[in-house]
């Protein structure tokens, strides 16, 4: 099953997704215009090597838990544009989708 829903951070508003995959935990993304946030499913260091915005968090199963959850990786991109390691995933997301 896939869950598609509107995610607000004040102003902001990001789309997140919910994947339910079999015998495990479901594979959470939420996406901005400029930014992603994703669980530990998907490759940090692919990210990397096309140059996006992503961080990425661990242990969670819903986009809430995501948001929540600290900044466990983050792309260099995502780097610049002011995501930090430690810091929760939601303030990240809000310093990276600032234009």
């Amino acid at each position: 099953m896939l869950r598609v829903k509107e995610v607000s951070l004040g102003n902001l508003r990001l789309l997140g997704m919910e994947v339910d995959l079999p015998g495990s935990p479901p594979l959470i993304l939420v996406r901005g215009r400029r930014s992603f946030a994703m669980c530990g499913f998907l490759n940090l260091e692919a990210a990397e090597r096309v140059g996006v915005a992503a961080v990425m968090a661990s242990g969670i199963s819903s986009v809430e838990e995501l948001l929540e959850a600290p900044v466990k990786g983050a792309t260099s991109a995502a780097l610049d544009m002011g995501a930090r390691i430690g810091e929760r995933v939601a303030d990240s997301l809000r310093r990276m989708e600032k234009e």
